[in-house]
């Protein structure tokens, strides 16, 4: 094993003071049990239950978004964001190359364009001032409406994603959607309890959404949400993903071709009680943060990232980004730190390289691809 992966499994070990440990686990420590056993005892384990709404209501109380929709995956809630946004089809959405895969499949779904953007390599958002030269070269405003030029399709809308829940420079996102005339969709699957100057994470645009897969800081097994604060789009988006299903006590009436999107009961349960644990999850995050920073300190090899200006980070994952010089060991890093029982990952490959996505326009992604060559994350679960 060489040098740099025996210093950072020390960095590593001095915190966690274990030889197995996974890149992030669901922990369970408060009601869990006690509302899962209930809401079997209820019968009301599928798609319609007081825990959906009790959880619903919760989320909107903290999130401070007026309207909260549980769905039953982050990627759905993608997908109906996007649908009920009124960006139409054909449409290129503006979004980062270094991101999920389910970030431009959703977009695909609504038979839209994914336009690959460039990241900032401080706060692994959206590279405002690239973007913004970027946008001034390939398009016109015509009509009200933003033309690329090179493939005549309208750009109307941009996805900021808060990476590992961290938010970037999403005020100046908002400044750059209102001057090219953008609607803006949050990706803050990773930044439940993420705020910037104060407010939370996914409600910056006119539509956000989260993510409460099971190695998220709060999860439902499986599940996700949308947030908004328009009625009209709340009520547009809790009819779809419900089939598309008239209100009848016993006609099947469907007005529009729907989907099966709604969180089942038994999952909010799980979540609800999660929930209710959240300020604890974050500070533990918090605390796991605060003795990397001290294990990293003096650490030849790799810096730890630490959250951006203005945002109160949930720190979901703990990240490292290799210094230069070290970047080319980064596969053989990673290889002995998986090895060795410390569960770490790379960054995602860019989605501009991946075969579904090879062919859709793009910017030069320099910075993203320097970010993939530098990023590590390491074990963060809320209870190392």
């Amino acid at each position: 094993m060489n040098k740099a992966s025996k210093d950072l499994v020390k960095s590593i070990r001095d915190v966690v003071l274990s030889k197995k440990v996974a890149l992030h686990e669901p922990i369970f420590v408060g009601n869990e049990k006690k509302y899962l056993h209930d809401c079997i005892d209820s019968g009301f384990v599928s798609t319609t239950g007081k825990y959906v709404k009790k959880f619903e209501k919760l989320l909107s109380f903290y999130t401070k978004s007026k309207y909260v929709i549980a769905l039953n995956s982050g990627t759905s809630a993608l997908q109906i964001a996007i649908l009920v946004s009124g960006i139409k089809e054909n449409n290129e959405i503006l979004m980062p190359a270094l991101t999920f895969a389910a970030t431009p499949a959703a977009a695909i779904y609504n038979n839209c364009i994914p336009h690959f953007v460039d990241s900032d390599i401080e706060d692994l958002g959206i590279d405002i001032n690239k973007l913004r030269k970027y946008l001034n070269k390939i398009s016109i405003k015509k009509n009200g409406k933003l033309i690329n030029i090179k493939t005549n399709r309208e750009i109307s809308g941009i996805i900021p994603v808060h990476t590992f829940g961290h938010i970037g420079k999403i005020t100046e996102i908002r400044k750059l959607a209102r001057e090219f005339k953008l609607t803006v969709i949050e990706d803050a699957a990773e930044a439940l309890g993420s705020f910037y100057k104060g407010q939370h994470a996914g409600t910056f645009g006119e539509v956000g959404t989260l993510s409460f897969n099971g190695n998220k800081i709060v999860t439902t097994g499986a599940g996700g949400a949308i947030l908004t604060n328009s009625k009209k789009i709340s009520e547009r988006a809790r009819h779809l993903i419900a089939t598309a299903k008239k209100k009848h006590m016993w006609e099947y009436d469907h007005d529009l071709v729907g989907f099966n999107y709604r969180m089942p009961n038994l999952n909010a349960a799980l979540g609800l009680a999660q929930l209710e644990k959240l300020p604890y999850f974050l500070s533990q995050k918090r605390r796991l943060y605060k003795k990397y920073k001290k294990s990293f300190e003096n650490n030849l090899y790799a810096d730890l990232l630490d959250e951006p200006i203005h945002c109160s980070s949930n720190y979901w994952f703990q990240t490292i980004f290799l210094k230069d010089k070290y970047i080319k060991h980064k596969n053989n890093i990673l290889l002995n730190l998986n090895n060795l029982g410390y569960q770490c990952r790379p960054a995602w490959k860019l989605m501009s390289e991946l075969k579904p996505y090879r062919e859709f326009p793009k910017m030069n992604l320099s910075n993203s691809e320097k970010l993939y060559r530098k990023i590590i994350n390491i074990p963060s679960s809320s209870n190392l």
